[in-house]
């Protein structure tokens, strides 16, 4: 059970990173001239912020869920 949750941790944990740095790269278009509402709809249009977001659940998960210890 303990290498189900190691994978679980590295699959969450390369979901958040993949996702959080396409999230910085799209911060280029603040200078392009975007304001920062356009840029939060935006980014609530892409995929990558949900990935972050269930990167983040599956590393909590994988951290917090409780085992079955006899």
């Amino acid at each position: 059970m303990c290498i189900f949750r190691v994978f679980s941790l590295l699959i969450g944990f390369g979901l958040a990173v993949a996702g959080g740095v396409s999230l910085l790269a799209y911060l280029n278009l603040l200078t392009a001239g975007y304001d920062f509402l356009t840029y939060l709809h935006f980014i609530s249009t892409r995929i990558e912020l949900y990935m972050v977001i269930i990167g983040g659940i599956i590393i909590t998960l994988s951290i917090y869920w409780p085992t079955k210890r006899k």
